[in-house]
């Protein structure tokens, strides 16, 4: 959070732990049970695993300014790290402390455990609109690959729907230069949608970039270089069939396609979008829609 606005909701896990600000100190100086301290800056570490990886230097330079002007107004949260402390929240009002010349910064230091310390990372970016889509996605990787958690997990913590964290985990199977781009804010969401759909992603990304290109612009390219579909050949359908298809169509919202020979056949179901996919995938799994 900047020192000079005020943060979105932060979840409630994160928001108990900085809560503790208010907290006054003891008669001693001393800061209360879990409460504000000033740390050294140079006894303070990032974590290498914290989820947003850019950092604007123009941005970072105007929060300078500010602290530099009214001091650092929302302590950062930190946990031990040996003799030092990692940052669990507060990553970029560290950095613009630095740059303004500050050599300590008010604190909260909690014993937290590598997994919440995760979490909590990712609510505090996801939640203030810090993080690019590869960065929010790249964050949701880790807590499944290294914590365990399910999509439905992360939706949970993050107040997302389930759909909104499988489709940005999408994103990191696109080829590394559209990452990249994605990353640099070359590319929008709306780009990456339209890149994921195309047969040579990094190609119609490529030339994004270098053209400018608008989303609608994008969509249009990649529907052109989708190879069109084959006629259907002439099908002849028993009626019972027929009547099926339509149920079990109506049902889902999708075209369906039944197949029977002898004992057995098969059914096929159309999508035009990875969203009536999902939708299809919750469907046959349980989860609510």
């Amino acid at each position: 959070m900047s020192a000079d606005r005020p943060g979105k909701g932060l979840g409630k896990g994160l928001q108990a732990l900085l809560g503790e600000a208010a907290r006054p100190a003891n008669e001693a100086g001393a800061p209360s049970r879990g409460g504000v301290r000033e740390i050294e800056i140079g006894r303070i570490w990032p974590n290498p695993n914290q989820p947003r990886q850019q950092f604007s230097d123009e941005s970072l330079d105007e929060l300078a300014n500010s602290i530099s002007q009214r001091g650092v107004l929302q302590p950062i949260l930190l946990r031990p790290n040996g003799e030092d402390y990692q940052i669990i929240a507060g990553e970029r009002r560290w950095r613009a402390a630095h740059r303004a010349g500050l050599h300590t910064i008010p604190a909260i230091v909690r014993e937290i455990d590598e997994s919440t310390t995760a979490e909590l990372a990712l609510i505090e970016n996801v939640q203030r609109e810090d993080l690019n889509a590869i960065e929010e996605a790249e964050g949701y990787r880790q807590l499944i690959q290294r914590h365990g958690h399910t999509q439905e997990d992360i939706g949970r913590i993050v107040h997302k729907s389930r759909s909104h964290v499988a489709n940005l985990l999408r994103l990191l199977d696109l080829p590394e230069f559209v990452k990249q781009s994605l990353l640099r804010g070359d590319l929008s969401m709306g780009h990456a949608r339209a890149v994921a759909t195309a047969p040579s992603p990094e190609e119609l990304a490529r030339e994004i970039v270098a053209k400018g290109l608008s989303v609608r612009q994008a969509e249009a390219r990649a529907k052109k270089a989708r190879a069109p579909e084959a006629p259907a050949k002439e099908r002849v359908v028993d009626p019972d069939l027929a009547a099926l298809e339509r149920q079990l169509g109506d049902m889902l919202g999708l075209k369906v396609q039944v197949v029977h020979k002898g004992q057995g056949g098969t059914v096929t179901l159309h999508y035009s979008n990875l969203d009536q996919l999902d939708m299809v995938c919750q469907r046959l799994s349980g989860e609510p829609i």
